[in-house]
């Protein structure tokens, strides 16, 4: 185990065997057994520890001159009894149920020096390890090969049940719509933002991902597919550790990146901060063909697109918190990013028309840039009140974000029937500012109550304004730039003020529940001062949520629940521009959106706590979809976000990971889903569904002198999305690594669609529109990493026999 992490459960260890000097507990349950190291000889003055899943401290003891322990305690949980001592790999025994009498005696238990080789212990790190919990599933990624040469949006793509697609968007149980937090804090970035701020986050400095199907009201009710939040690790204890690493990828064009991560405690001091630079590079290849059906006949739009595109992301995240006492911490917390990109993009567009022997032709190319400068910061204060577990929390956020984006868009058009041989020209100017401020406060407050009972109660309050400003100018062969009727000022303000109250609790030694209400109003303005049009709401919705608990054996449970959610239409899409992409394609924004709402249940089950199988259904009122309109005399497509009245989700999910032999495990995910969409679109309706299925199987090889070898392969069935089919397509991916310099140094190489087959094909085959795509992005490539890893801290053993306390709970 690390030194930091050794110092820390010792200094918890000797608090507790001092609070425990007043207990007088009549009813305890004892611990025992004797450690040993691998030649059979006893391992004294081990730090001995009784941790829940999600990693609570319960209680703990040190192991005597001749590797002898005893635990007694007089608390009930789920528990794992978890060794560490310098020199030696930790140990972590399988879970099992404490309650006060009962008496448990594991026996001798041996456990590996740290340089050993292929050992149990280092064989289950070599994926990571799953912990079920009523309201989330937490996803432990340190120390895993997922975490090696990967950053922050690979690892997400690969907990249960995401899916991210080729644009970075990420698609919970074959949702949209989910909320990203990094250490319970939102991110509040859009979705292209927020994909490269986690290309840029290295995953080795990530502790763990929760994934929050249907969060409870403790959490904000925006977010229809859900919650993923990201835990960063930190230093518990006097030192100082983090890493420094390089790399690239190369897929047809180079892309560097860099980081470096450092953690300092000292006292009542502690500090992290990262700073890392990422590039994103990437082709995309895109064939369109358009079908349109006129009087005389069909006309065919046949384009063959290319766009090149890089974007460039500096990016810091720190922290910085004080211990007031035992009891109070204060903290801040700093993220700030810079993302610049720039994309080139040419396209061919050949035309026949019925009737006539010869072709039209379109040739275009795209210009564009942009750049996004981000800041956001948290300070946060939160005090234990009592041993119980009651406390309360005070966050302040402030976030201000400005864009600047600019595009050149130049149009030839010619026939071959035109004599003269000469073409057509225009060029289309776009020039778009946008500036946003977010302020948000909210207060926390949990009681403890006898009986294992827990009340959690808050409020909060948020006030976003956004002002877009979109300058469109066009100009007509040689002639001069003229301002485009669809240029549009628009300003956004909203502000929303919410209250919740949970209550946690059990029926039995078998059942336990949660119950939460949230309630949250809304008071919306959306200004057009172009078009001189104001559109309000104001509305007040409570969202309920409900987690019960079933223990049915000691190695089978059942977990149910459901909640409400709510998504707001992002301010962007509210606002009336018009964008064009290419001559025949524009986007627009529709400023009558509403939010939508999803009703979501779930059942999980959970088997020897490992295997997932889960069923779950949802119902989407006002959902968001993109729609395709297009326009047959001009033979143009329109796309804009719209509400469709309801959209159904059912899906069944099956997580079975296997350990084949100790050097060798496998993860494996299938994924079902049934979604139905019904909506009247322009003067047609539309009711559509399919059943679609998504299959992941990972495969992880611990291997001699420091090597470790992974393999994904991944398959998406047809599906549909809204008017559009998407077609079956899977890749493979695998990487390599190997550790150096007694694990100070390693180097990972990653290779990404390595048969080039993740390629997509989809069509829209809805009233008068007839059109077929295929894309492929540059996702074939190479990318390697090579990171070294520092620490420097105290270490100490604590010569004790028990305890027990509250004061210090969680192993990082």
């Amino acid at each position: 185990m690390k030194t930091t992490n050794f110092l820390f459960l010792s200094m918890l260890i000797y608090f507790l065997g001092i609070s425990n000097l007043a207990a007088t507990p009549k009813e305890v349950a004892k611990i025992t057994g004797k450690i040993a190291n691998q030649k059979g000889e006893a391992v004294p003055y081990a730090n001995v520890a009784l941790v829940q899943l999600d990693g609570a401290l319960v209680d703990g003891a040190v192991s005597d001159e001749n590797g002898n322990f005893l635990i007694e305690s007089t608390k009930s949980a789920k528990v794992k009894l978890v060794i560490s001592s310098i020199g030696y790999v930790s140990f972590s025994s399988e879970a099992f149920d404490l309650s006060p009498g009962i008496n448990k005696d594991f026996g001798s238990l041996s456990i590996s020096d740290e340089m050993t080789g292929l050992d149990e212990v280092t064989v289950k790190a070599s994926r990571p390890e799953i912990i079920i919990q009523p309201d989330k599933t937490i996803i432990n990624v340190e120390g895993t090969i997922m975490a090696e040469g990967s950053n922050a949006l690979d690892v997400i793509g690969r907990s249960p049940g995401i899916y991210v697609d080729q644009d970075g968007t990420i698609n919970l149980n074959g949702r949209t719509g989910v909320t990203v937090m990094i250490n319970d804090r939102p991110t509040y970035m859009s979705a292209t933002d927020l994909a490269n701020f986690l290309r840029s986050m290295p995953a080795d400095n990530i502790k763990s991902i929760e994934v929050i199907n249907n969060p409870t009201s403790r959490f904000d009710a925006e977010g229809a597919a859900g919650v993923i939040n990201i835990q960063l690790k930190k230093n518990n204890v006097d030192g100082v550790f983090g890493n420094i690493q390089v790399g690239g990828q190369y897929n047809g064009q180079f892309a560097p990146n860099a980081g470096m991560t450092l953690n300092v405690k000292k006292g009542k001091w502690s500090t992290n901060g990262t700073l890392n630079y990422n590039e994103y590079a990437v082709y995309n290849d895109i064939d369109i063909i358009r079908n349109f059906r006129l009087a005389e006949g069909q006309s065919n739009f046949n384009q063959d697109s290319r766009i090149a595109s890089r974007y460039k992301t500096p990016s810091f995240n720190g922290s910085a918190n004080y211990e007031i006492n035992k009891n109070q911490n204060l903290g801040l917390n700093v993220q700030a990013s810079n993302s610049s990109d720039v994309n080139t993009s040419s396209s061919g567009t050949v035309i026949s028309n019925p009737g006539q022997d010869f072709n039209s032709y379109i040739e275009s190319f795209n210009d564009a840039n942009g750049e996004r400068n981000r800041l956001f910061t948290n300070l946060h204060y939160d005090a234990k009140l009592d041993t119980l577990g009651s406390k309360i929390s005070a966050d302040v956020d402030f976030t201000i974000m400005d864009s600047e984006s600019s595009s050149l868009l130049d149009n030839s058009f010619w026939s071959e029937n035109d004599p003269t041989g000469s073409a057509n020209s225009n060029k289309i100017q776009t020039l778009n500012d946008m500036y946003y401020t977010i302020f948000t406060a909210k207060v926390d407050f949990t009681k403890a109550l006898k009986g294992g009972k827990t009340v959690e109660t808050g409020v909060k309050g948020s006030w976003v304004e956004s002002d877009n400003n979109l300058d469109l100018s066009r100009a007509e062969n040689e002639g001069p730039f003229e301002q485009d009727p669809n240029s549009n000022r628009f300003v956004y303000n909203e502000n929303v003020l919410a209250a919740y109250a949970a209550l946690k609790g059990s029926f039995n030694t078998k059942l336990s529940y949660q119950a939460g209400l949230r309630g949250e109003y809304s008071d919306i303005v959306g200004n057009s001062v172009t078009l001189n049009q104001v559109n309000k709401q104001s509305y007040f919705n409570l969202f309920p949520s409900f987690f019960v608990q079933h223990k049915v054996s000691d190695n089978y449970q059942i977990v149910y629940n459901a909640n409400r959610r709510i998504t707001r239409p992002n301010y962007r899409l509210l606002n009336p521009f018009v964008y064009y992409i290419d001559p025949l394609t524009s986007e627009r924004g529709n400023p009558h959106l509403t939010p939508q709402y999803s009703t979501n249940f779930e059942m999980n089950h959970v088997v020897k706590g490992s295997y997932q199988f889960t069923f779950g259904y949802s119902v989407t009122e006002d959902a968001f979809m993109q729609v395709f309109e297009q326009d047959q005399a001009e033979r143009t497509t329109t796309t804009f976000t719209d509400n469709f009245d309801q959209t159904r989700n059912a899906n069944f999910r099956a997580i079975v990971p296997v350990e084949i032999k100790k050097w060798w495990t496998t993860s494996n995910m299938l994924q079902v889903n049934y979604n139905q969409f019904k909506t009247p679109i322009g003067g047609d309706f539309l009711d559509v569904e399919q059943v679609s299925f998504m299959v992941r199987s990972q495969q992880n090889f611990t291997l001699p002198k420091g090597f470790k070898f992974e393999v994904m392969g991944m398959y998406l069935g047809p599906q549909i999305w809204g008017q559009g089919s998407i077609g079956g397509f899977g890749w493979v991916d695998a990487g390599i690594t190997k550790s150096l310099m007694k694990n100070q140094l390693s180097l990972s190489v990653n290779g990404t669609d390595l048969f080039r087959t993740q390629v997509i094909r989809a069509n829209v085959q809805f009233a008068e529109i007839d059109t077929n795509f295929r894309q492929y992005r540059s996702n074939q490539g190479l990318r390697f990493t090579l990171r070294y890893n520092f620490a420097k801290g105290e270490s100490f053993r604590v010569r004790s026999n028990t305890g027990s306390t509250e004061e210090r709970n969680r192993l990082d």
